[in-house]
């Protein structure tokens, strides 16, 4: 299809993805006085994941008091209306070229702009069972949490009696919850590694207050039942996370749900020639959460996955006002210094920074790579200490954020974690 004038729209900042993190982009960047500010969502509808998380616990951070998702999300959506933001909904961006310019398919057809500036905010997806491979059967009955969580509150559906969970990530354990409300049995959560994936809230709020056991250091080994689910083995793992044969055991049961890990969705991404993290999936992207493409920005669960959505939020206010500035001409040129993930750290945003300034203040998030207790975080600047932070624990399933202050170029940063 040729496209005409017809079919394109000008744009001053695109930004791809009506979630949490492209609205709360929307709306920085609309307060930063940027006109022509457009969300890209290929749903009907604004809010993203948030609609179908009926659960409170949104919003302590940035509206001091606990929303539901649905009413943390109509917040941002009331917001980026009151600023002027523009919205081009039931529209699905198909190519991203490396000179910004965006593609997309709407009810106007094939539509094509090219904006100063991209903010990449498309979430993320869930892993699903063929990514890790449980044998048996391929019966009816077994979910992605997300999936579960959107077919049970956003449609209604009964979805069994008897539920086995796998994965303790805390989607998985809101609906081990939630499906305890809707009258199933909750058997079990099942949980891979030596410690539980999600938030202790979570924890306390959704397995300690209904008696839900949480199974550490077990998985799922193989499915029993071919049009329905009749059943899962289960079996401890060792320390290299394979399977103990000698434990294995069976539980009947008709659901399973799964909550084994999200992936960012960065297929566009990879497109337009963005450089992505092995560990994350994300881009990498630099303090200023630039890419390796100027004007383009990564924020959200796009870029790595998120504990709090108000995490979310300042993280893509942080990218819509670096992205004024581009627009500006103001983000200076200075030294470029990678930010490393050294001793218990799996990750790092941002993988590097931008020094100019001996009095600019910097902000590294990071995620430990397992429990540490009565641990020290230390920033290093060539190996030099910068700043140590004690902490009673540390969990790889709590994003951690650091600010320091870099005083001179260093050729490198890292964060540790003892």
């Amino acid at each position: 299809m040729v496209l005409n004038d017809s079919h394109k729209v000008l744009m001053n900042v695109a930004i791809v993805g009506g979630g949490p993190a492209g609205l709360s982009a929307a709306i920085r960047a609309r307060e930063e006085g940027l006109s022509d500010v457009w969300v890209i969502e290929r749903a009907a509808s604004l809010g993203g994941i948030l609609n179908q998380c009926i659960h409170h616990g949104f919003g302590v951070h940035i509206f001091k008091e606990e929303l539901t998702g649905p009413e943390y999300a109509q917040r941002l959506i009331d917001r980026a209306v009151e600023t002027g933001v523009n919205f081009a909904l039931g529209s699905m961006v198909i190519n991203m070229g490396q000179d910004r310019t965006l593609t997309y398919v709407s009810e106007a057809g094939l539509v094509q702009t090219r904006p100063n500036a991209v903010i990449l905010a498309m979430g993320c997806r869930e892993r699903a069972r063929g990514a890790i491979g449980i044998p048996g059967g391929r019966g009816a009955g077994v979910y992605s949490a997300g999936t579960a969580q959107a077919l049970v509150n956003m449609k209604g559906f009964s979805l069994g009696e008897r539920v086995v969970i796998l994965g303790s990530g805390d989607i998985g354990l809101i609906m081990a919850r939630r499906m305890i409300l809707e009258g199933a049995k909750v058997l079990g959560v099942y949980e891979i590694a030596p410690y539980c994936g999600g938030l202790k809230r979570n924890i306390a709020q959704c397995l300690n207050d209904y008696d839900i056991p949480l199974y550490l250091s077990h998985t799922v080994t193989r499915t029993v039942g071919n049009k329905r689910l009749e059943g899962v083995y289960t079996a401890q793992v060792d320390e290299n996370y394979q399977p103990i044969l000698s434990t294995e055991t069976f539980t009947p049961c008709d659901t399973l749900l799964l909550s084994v890990g999200l992936i960012p969705e960065n297929e566009l991404a990879v497109k337009m020639g963005i450089e992505l993290s092995p560990v994350t999936g994300g881009a990498i992207v630099n303090n200023r959460l630039e890419t390796n493409i100027p004007g383009v920005f990564a924020a959200g669960n796009a870029l790595h996955v998120h504990d709090l959505v108000d995490y979310v939020t300042q993280e893509s206010y942080e990218a819509a006002s670096s992205a004024a500035r581009f627009l500006r001409g103001e983000l200076a040129n200075g030294v470029s210094i990678p930010v490393s993930a050294g001793q218990g750290v799996r990750y790092t945003v941002p993988m590097s920074i931008v020094w100019n300034d001996p009095k600019s203040v910097f902000t590294v998030s990071f995620r430990s790579d397992r429990v540490y207790l009565q641990a020290l975080i230390t920033i290093l600047a060539d190996g030099k200490a910068i700043r140590t932070i004690r902490k009673r624990v540390v969990l790889p399933s709590e994003m951690e954020r650091i600010r320091f202050v870099l005083e001179e170029p260093a050729k490198n940063v890292e964060v540790t974690i003892a």
